[in-house]
């Protein structure tokens, strides 16, 4: 039997290049060895952005996010697409497990305080649903009963959390879950083409997956190097220049990239031809995924359709997983009972 893998992402967006090193190709990659379920996070989206507006937006994002997976090879033969919010058993599995972990837990985890910041929400207004974003993604990992989690560094702990909410229920009403596992990117975060962040939707400094070879020549042509080198005779910095990471991420032409690298170093070279080589690559990379989503869109539906069954197939994987939950746990036993004896009160008396 397959080992399990939940990973996902949050329908705020069309995905991006640094989307697709960090999580995107390992997913597609992992299909071929593990079975895998692929959450679209609808409801980690409300932990920061709650409001109607940002609520109605996600179903183009829905969308949008899944059309990029199936664009990128994601086989919704081979996984399980679902959409989280409509998937009941989750708001139950989380209520349980809110009640297996304290606050101080919560509140000491890192990455709470960052995506704080990250949403503009000061210490004071933190939502409860944010402190308690990490047991809804326990939800989301146990509810398949998974095995292993694709992360990055700074998200580790939170995998932490789920092996101790799991660990945790075992002890007080038996094995249930297995202690999932972190299987840590090896892909650092790509830098946006700004050179200051990462590569982020909201910060304008990103490549789409969708994008047109003509948008993407444009953003590569904008795109930060070495501030220092205002003529092309000036010798530049390869170490940490956005032009260089993206060639060495997305150009297969390695002496090219190297020649490029020793030319930039002796000031031989200008920042113009470096880009349009790089603008070249970055488009033979995205033309089979263009490809393939002109295929996919022009199947009306199609999209919808994924998403539809494979939600239905998880509410089934989610209903045996909570079924197995209630039984070790005994919580409807005094339900049970009062039904029985109801029904019995009910019958006729001759």
């Amino acid at each position: 039997m397959k080992k399990r893998i939940l990973t996902g992402d949050r329908p705020t967006g069309k995905l991006h290049l640094g989307h697709y090193l960090g999580s995107v190709k390992t997913r597609v990659a992992l299909q071929e060895e593990y079975d895998c379920f692929f959450i679209i996070a609808d409801l980690h989206t409300l932990t920061t952005k709650p409001g109607k507006k940002e609520i109605l937006e996600m179903r183009q994002h829905i969308t949008d996010v899944v059309l990029d997976w199936l664009s990128c090879g994601a086989d919704p033969c081979k996984s399980t697409i679902y959409l989280q919010s409509q998937v009941p058993a989750v708001y139950e599995m989380n209520l349980i497990f809110e009640m297996l972990v304290s606050l101080n837990r919560l509140s000491g985890l890192p990455s709470l305080k960052e995506m704080a910041r990250n949403a503009h929400i000061d210490e004071e207004s933190i939502p409860f649903g944010l402190v308690g974003y990490p047991v809804l993604q326990t939800a989301d990992i146990l509810m398949p009963r998974a095995h292993l989690v694709p992360v990055g560094k700074d998200n580790e702990a939170h995998v932490e959390l789920s092996r101790d909410i799991a660990r945790r229920f075992n002890q007080y009403y038996g094995e249930v879950f297995p202690l999932p596992e972190v299987l840590l990117s090896e892909v650092p975060t790509l830098v946006g083409t700004d050179g200051k962040a990462k590569m982020s939707k909201s910060l304008d400094n990103a490549i789409f997956l969708s994008d047109e070879r003509e948008v993407v020549e444009k953003k590569v042509k904008r795109m930060y190097t070495d501030p220092k080198r205002i003529h092309a005779d000036v010798p530049g910095t390869v170490e940490g220049n956005p032009i260089f990471i993206y060639h060495e991420a997305f150009n297969p032409n390695i002496s090219e990239i190297e020649g490029f690298k020793k030319r930039y170093r002796e000031g031989a070279i200008s920042d113009v031809e470096v880009k349009e080589s790089l603008a070249l690559a970055i488009n033979a990379f995205l033309d089979p995924i263009r490809e393939r989503r002109r295929e996919i869109s022009a199947n009306k539906g199609y999209v919808e359709r994924v998403i539809y069954e494979g939600t239905l197939k998880m509410r089934e994987e989610a209903e045996e997983t909570l079924k197995e939950m209630r039984g070790a746990m005994g919580l409807f036993g005094s339900w049970n009972k009062i039904c029985r004896l109801a029904r019995e009160a009910m019958k006729p008396e001759f």
